[in-house]
């Protein structure tokens, strides 16, 4: 029988490389949300895992995570206004030292509650828009939420918080760039991230509906770097090519268990918000062992750090330094194989999934791909495309 440490996922190999610390800590506080957005990152199965942290577990996990080194903490979802503790946590990270930052969509955040993340320390918040138009914001979320948006973004303002938007862009909206930008300029946004879609969770089950054409990627890139021209300093604009698109692939999380720790909304810690799905791979929670043993020993944190766990292509490339294998979440779902290389690399022999992929997407058709419905995020969704096979 294995040791107690190995059953529950930890390594105890003493010359294991040790890492550095885990920079940034993604609090992920909530899968509940009230938007129902068909390219939410959280998992397809968040309806079957309700179990959150309470706040006293929330804390140890943000004394810890310091304790360690980490200096970032981002207070994620679903939505993490839902939290009615978020103020004492934001407030117990701002005692620690962190820098803190809310992403959110904008829902529960209000003037009092603006006033209460500010006096508690809260440093940045990073607001989602889905579109430029209350007709397209409000069907791509399938809520009414718009109009609650823009007065939240006054609020930002109201409270001095460095205005940042977000809209995650995808063949239902590329071709509103130019209106998504004049909107974060009347905002008086001093960041926007045009985020294109990775294809990850919800967005895998909606990609026919989502990955754009080349055209359509092209002309975005075109009309942003327009826009950086005419406005300099004025808006700072991001535009993150999907990775279909690329020749290479990122780095994921800019090196497995090398800078960034999630936690999941039940305590699970993880070296990205979707390594969950990987088969094989044990990922222990903080209520049973602490962040310094699951960072520096867990066998999940330790699978696919370095380079020792790659097989060919990647093992001889010559660029495994660069992308260390590219992302395994991306490479288990497109080729049932987290240790295969990462797809969206032309020196992958799995590359014709990813072209087959964008051949599909020449197409303008937006509303209907074949048979298959655009899927929101939602409940009852979640349960029936992950009921288990009879």
């Amino acid at each position: 029988m294995s040791s107690p440490m190995l059953q529950h996922g930890l390594a105890t190999d003493p010359k294991a490389t040790r890492p550095g610390p885990p920079l940034w800590l993604l609090a992920e506080l909530t899968y509940r949300c009230p938007l129902h957005c068909a390219f939410c990152f959280n998992p397809v199965d968040f309806a079957r895992q309700s179990d959150e942290l309470d706040t006293e577990g929330w804390i140890s996990t943000l004394q810890q995570a310091r304790a360690l080194g980490s200096v970032q903490c981002g207070f994620s979802g679903g939505e993490p206004m839902l939290r009615n503790d978020l103020e004492t946590l934001v407030g117990e990270a701002n005692r620690l030292g962190f820098y803190t930052n809310l992403l959110t969509t904008g829902v529960g955040l209000n003037e009092k509650r603006a006033r209460a993340l500010k006096d508690n320390g809260l440093d940045h918040i990073q607001l989602s828009f889905q579109d430029s138009t209350r007709e397209m914001n409000d069907f791509l979320s399938n809520t009414r939420t718009f109009d609650l948006k823009n007065k939240v973004a006054s609020l930002i303002k109201d409270h001095d918080w460095p205005m940042v938007l977000n809209c995650v862009i995808h063949k239902m909206n590329i071709d509103h760039i130019d209106k998504i930008i004049e909107m974060a300029l009347e905002l008086g946004a001093e960041t926007l991230e045009l985020a294109n879609t990775q294809y990850y969770s919800w967005a895998v089950v909606n990609r026919d509906h989502l990955l754009p054409s080349k055209a359509q990627l092209d002309k975005a890139e075109e009309v942003t770097n327009e826009y950086r021209e005419r406005y300099g300093d004025r808006l700072r604009i991001i535009f993150v090519v999907p990775d279909y698109y690329e020749n290479r692939p990122k780095k994921c999380m800019n090196g497995w268990g090398n800078v960034f720790l999630t936690i999941a909304p039940d305590g699970t810690a993880l070296p990205c918000h979707t390594a969950r799905m990987l088969p094989g791979a044990a990922f222990p929670k903080v209520t049973e062992h602490s962040i310094e043993s699951i960072w520096y020993g867990s066998e999940g944190f330790n699978r696919y750090r370095g380079k020792d766990w790659m097989k060919e292509p990647c093992r001889s490339c010559p660029e495994a330094d660069n992308d260390l294998g590219g992302c395994r979440c991306q490479a288990f779902m497109l080729t049932g194989d987290p240790a295969a290389a990462d797809p969206v690399c032309d020196k992958s022999p799995d590359r014709g999934v990813v072209d087959t992929a964008i051949e599909q997407a020449q197409s303008t058709q937006t509303s209907i791909v074949g048979d298959q419905p655009l899927i929101f995020r939602d409940p009852k969704e979640s349960l029936r495309l992950t009921e288990p096979a009879e």
